[in-house]
């Protein structure tokens, strides 16, 4: 059975660090939204005058104890019972709600086309986030008896955390508790070593665990960003362990994290790299195929591997997984997508070869303030006005753990965003090619969330009709980012959809989802028994991992996953 985990885990879990375009986002593009909204406000003195007497009804009501302003009762953030029943409290919400009410109103009055009103919305609630009570301690009932109840000893445990956070985590507050984990030991546990390094990459080949395995052998790209052993987490949630106890055997490329000097690496490099891995999983196993899984940013550059290959008639490729990942882009996929401008955008790139790399702690910060509920206030809540240790969870470790972006690989990665390269077969030339994705035949196997704020499924689905294969499978799985891929056996809540149709997902999304069936349970084994009958015929499994050419190196995790941004 998988360990439950609080709400508070849950949340943060579905907003881990992912790249894609929100790197590109500019100070300007945040500056510029701000700007919109005091431009519309001089711009109509008596419509803000309107919503101004509206709000001094509203605190009249309040004062009067008359109004019947309510938190909604989903609202997690006013659940304790003095909120309804204190009358300074109830008071002190009603405020707060009374101004979250106005701003809805202004908002909704205010005279901007659809990209401009979500960029007004998005920064508008940025701001009444900001704004609840339950951010401090004077306006938090739960925090004032905590303080009561522990003798002001949480007070105490709170600066103290305020102050290891300013001191050992770059002035962000802390999201999980790292001390219980240990890379090689209850982390990035599974056996396996390292057989083929360089300046790049390290490639993990896992050690088998069963005396018969499949021949066909399966590589994974991950991200560029974060450390490779998502894949090999918690013992109970490890893809790697699940696919070598099903007969698989797995091999991982671990990226090294850029520095300054090696901001050049873009997607030129990293593809050759990805195509040195092929050579170096094919030579080890004996296989002249290879599947290939990945994931999120790791996704985009599995695609741009099989469109290289497949454009050199290279049909070393076999089966291709794709988690989480977007092809077909679109900026209102996301929330801050609305943010985003083509000026931003180029100002983000210019500001990168400056510096040579996105160092990894900006990205995550950047990242939070675009989720501050999730990411921040719940967090300084917990941490400093409850006291509490955030939570040991090893999602949340590894999440914590980020890597920094080389400057070229981030240029390229917007490229692709900006261009649409995946829907347009032979027009955007990289990694030494024009990307045509009509060409791949591969079979493959895609995933989506349904909860995933920073793939959307829908965006996920796109990527069904960018291929050349006949054979594609898509899978909903009921979770978020992350979470949609740890999902092993063992979850009661599990459950996933799948189309009860033959054939080649149809070109829109809800014409799929029509055709689906709920399946409780996770999407693993559906998963496993797809890989499995593309993995070719069963044969003994090696006795040890490497060969002559490929000798085994330092034990997995390796040494490239040791290194911090």
């Amino acid at each position: 059975m998988t360990k439950s985990t609080s709400p508070l885990e849950n949340e943060a879990a579905q907003s881990t660090t992912a790249l894609g375009p929100l790197v590109g986002l500019a100070r300007e593009d945040f500056v510029g939204a701000i700007a919109l909204l005091l431009r519309e406000t001089a711009s109509d003195p008596a419509r803000t005058a309107k919503h101004m007497r509206g709000f001094g009804e509203d605190v009249v009501q309040i004062v009067t104890g008359k109004s019947e302003l309510a938190p909604d009762p989903k609202d997690k953030r006013f659940k304790d019972p003095a909120w309804q029943y204190n009358p300074f409290f109830r008071a002190g919400a009603q405020y707060y709600l009374a101004v979250q009410k106005g701003m809805k109103n202004w908002m909704a009055d205010l005279e901007l086309d659809e990209l401009e009103r979500d960029r007004a919305n998005f920064i508008s609630q940025i701001i009444i986030d900001s704004l609840s009570p339950t951010n401090s301690l004077i306006g938090n009932p739960s925090a004032q008896k905590r303080l009561i109840d522990s003798g002001g000893l949480s007070l105490v445990k709170g600066l103290k955390n305020a102050y290891n956070d300013m001191v050992h985590n770059h002035g962000m507050v802390s999201m999980v508790d790292k001390r219980p984990f240990k890379l090689g030991e209850n982390i990035a546990a599974s056996k396996g070593s390292v057989i083929y390094r360089d300046a790049m990459m390290e490639v993990i080949q896992y050690a088998p665990t069963t005396d018969q395995v499949y021949a066909i052998p399966q590589l994974t790209i991950p991200p560029q960003i974060n450390k490779m052993y998502i894949n090999d987490l918690s013992p109970e949630k490890s893809v790697v362990k699940y696919q070598l106890d099903n007969g698989i055997q797995p091999f991982v490329i671990s990226w090294k994290n850029p520095t300054k000097d090696e901001g050049h690496w873009g997607m030129d490099e990293y593809i050759a790299s990805c195509a040195k891995a092929l050579e170096v999983v094919s030579a080890v196993s004996g296989s002249n195929k290879v599947n290939v899984s990945s994931a999120c940013s790791g996704g985009q550059t599995g695609a741009i591997l099989a469109s290289k290959l497949a454009d050199q008639g290279d049909q070393r490729i076999g089966a291709m997984t794709f988690m989480v990942t977007v092809l077909h882009p679109k900026q209102n996929d996301i929330e801050a997508g609305a943010l985003m401008s083509a000026n931003g955008l180029e100002l983000a790139k210019r500001r990168a070869a400056k510096k040579g790399i996105v160092k990894g702690n900006d990205l995550a910060r950047g990242f939070a303030w675009l989720r501050p509920n999730d990411l921040i206030w719940n967090y300084v809540i917990n941490n400093y006005l409850m006291g509490d240790d955030p939570p040991a969870f090893d999602v949340l470790f590894w999440n914590a753990d980020a890597t920094n972006l080389s400057a070229a690989l981030m240029g390229d990665f917007l490229t692709l965003f900006e261009t649409l390269a995946f829907t347009k077969p032979g027009e955007v030339e990289m990694a030494g090619h024009k990307i045509d994705l009509t060409k791949v035949t591969n079979d493959l196997f895609i995933l989506g969330g349904t909860t995933d704020h920073i793939t959307p499924w829908r965006a996920c689905y796109r990527s069904t009709q960018l291929f050349g294969s006949k054979d594609v499978t898509f899978v909903l799985s009921q979770a978020g980012h992350m979470q949609a891929i740890l999902n092993p056996p063992g979850n009661p809540k599990a459950k996933y959809f799948v189309s009860k149709k033959v054939g080649h997902p149809p070109a829109e999304v809800d014409d799929w989802l029509k055709g689906t069936e709920e399946v409780p349970g996770s999407w693993w084994p559906l998963w496993m028994d797809w890989l499995q009958h593309r993995s070719g015929k069963q044969v003994a499994a090696p006795k040890a991992v490497g060969n002559k050419k490929y000798p085994p190196l330092e034990a997995a995790p390796g040494l490239y996953v040791l290194e911090q941004a």
